[in-house]
C-alpha cells in the first residue's frame, strides 16, 4: 500500500519526504496515507524552507529550532470531535489522551508523554501544565497549554511562567531549554509577537483543526505565508 500512495504524489521532492519519513518511522499504509492528506509537508513549508525539510527527513541534520518539528496549524481529526460543537479545554484534553498514539504521529518525530496536568506548587498556589512531553532530537521539555478559545495575552503570559519553571527547576544542565506550545483554536500572531521578547524561539502558538483539510486550502495557507515570509520552495 505505500508504494500504490507514493507513485500518485507528482512532486519528487515531496515523494521523497515521505518516502524518507516512511522508511524511517516504520509508518504503515494507514499512517502513511493520514500524513499525505494532512498535508504534513505543506505544513512544514509554512515555517521551513524545502531543503532544510528535506535534510531533516534524509536524517542528514538534526533539527535545530521548534519550528523545523512544531506544526501550523495541528490537524486532529482523528479525535472525532465535531468542529461545530461546544466543548471544555478538559474534553479537548482528554481526548487527546484517549488517542495518545495518533496524536504522537501527528506531533512527529522524537516525541515522548511524560505527563498530564502536571502539578506545579509556587508558595501556596498550585498551576497544572495541561501536557508534557519530551524531545529527544530537541533535547528538552515541550509543554502544551489547551486553548478552546482565541488565545489572549494572558494564556502566552501563564505559559511563559510554565516554562520558566521548568528551565529552573526540571531541566538538565546539558538540556536545551524548554518549549511552550499554545494549542488554540484560534490566534494571534501579533498577540504573541508582542507580548514575548522580540528574540523569543520558545513559546509558538498553534492552531488546531478538527477536520482534513482540503488541498486547495492548503495551498491557499502556504502562499499567503509565502508573500509574508518567502522560502525557497
Amino acid at each position: 500500500m505505500q508504494y500504490r500512495l507514493l507513485i500518485q504524489i507528482d512532486d519528487c521532492d515531496k515523494r521523497e519526504y515521505y518516502e524518507y519519513e516512511t522508511l524511517y518511522n516504520g509508518w504503515t499504509g494507514r499512517e502513511l496515507e493520514r500524513q499525505i492528506n494532512s498535508g504534513l509537508y505543506e505544513r512544514l513549508l509554512l515555517s521551513n524552507d524545502k531543503q532544510s525539510v528535506l535534510e531533516v527527513a534524509r536524517r542528514k541534520r538534526i533539527p535545530e529550532n521548534p519550528a523545523e518539528i512544531i506544526k501550523d496549524p495541528m490537524i486532529l481529526e482523528f479525535l472525532g470531535l465535531k468542529r461545530d460543537s461546544s466543548y471544555y479545554e478538559k474534553d479537548l484534553e482528554s481526548a487527546l489522551i484517549n488517542n495518545l498514539q495518533d496524536f504522537l504521529l501527528e506531533l512527529g518525530n522524537g516525541f515522548s508523554f511524560i505527563a498530564r496536568q502536571k502539578r506545579i506548587l509556587l508558595e501556596d498556589d498550585e498551576f497544572f501544565v495541561d501536557l508534557v512531553f519530551y524531545n529527544r532530537l530537541l533535547r528538552c521539555f515541550v509543554l502544551f497549554e489547551i486553548k478552546t478559545h482565541k488565545l489572549t495575552h494572558e494564556d502566552v503570559g501563564q505559559l511563559q511562567m510554565y516554562v520558566n519553571y521548568y528551565d529552573r527547576k526540571e531541566k538538565l544542565p546539558e538540556e536545551n531549554p524548554t518549549i511552550g506550545i499554545l494549542l488554540c483554536a484560534d490566534k494571534n500572531d501579533a498577540v504573541v509577537k508582542y507580548t514575548l521578547p522580540e528574540d523569543n524561539t520558545r513559546i509558538m502558538a498553534s492552531k488546531y483543526q478538527l477536520y482534513l483539510p482540503s488541498e486547495k486550502q492548503l495551498l491557499s495557507e502556504l502562499k499567503r505565508e509565502l508573500r509574508r515570509n518567502p522560502l525557497d520552495i
